[in-house]
């Protein structure tokens, strides 16, 4: 992520993205921070050598956020207002296959807690990398997680 702030903000601009989830950041601390034109990067990370989620958001809805939970260097998520409707933002990124059991075992049960947190009654958009945890078979699951 370091040094790539305005490349991403010109490619959500040309792009007409409004929002951005990104991992692998790299970057330590629990910060927001604006990065270009309107953009506001909020993001969390625990030792600046790996992990690392953020979400970018563009000037319109970052005048929304409600709240921001950072619960690790894997799961950052916060509540918005958009235009009188809640809808809860969360960018994840799971272990891959080489993590011990217990760091996989901790994320799952991590991103559990924080989707219970959130009422039916609002939208929830989740975006990140699952690293192949889904599935080995996606056929018919396209429109939720890809193949």
């Amino acid at each position: 992520m370091t040094g790539r702030g305005q490349e991403i903000v010109e490619l959500m601009e040309r792009r007409r993205i409004n929002i951005t989830f990104v991992q692998e950041t790299k970057w330590k601390g629990c910060k927001a921070k604006e990065i270009g034109n309107g953009f506001k990067l909020f993001y969390n990370g625990s030792n600046g050598k790996r992990n690392g989620v953020g979400i970018i958001l563009n000037d319109d809805i970052k005048k929304g956020v409600l709240s921001v939970k950072r619960r690790s260097d894997r799961i950052i998520w916060m509540k918005v207002d958009l235009e009188g409707e809640i809808v809860n933002i969360m960018s994840a990124y799971a272990p891959q296959m080489g993590c011990d059991e217990e760091e996989k075992t901790q994320f799952w049960e991590d991103l559990e807690e924080d989707l219970r947190e959130i009422p039916e009654s609002e939208r929830l958009w989740i975006g990140g990398d699952f690293n192949g945890h889904c599935g080995s078979n996606n056929r018919g699951k396209e429109d939720t997680i890809g193949i």
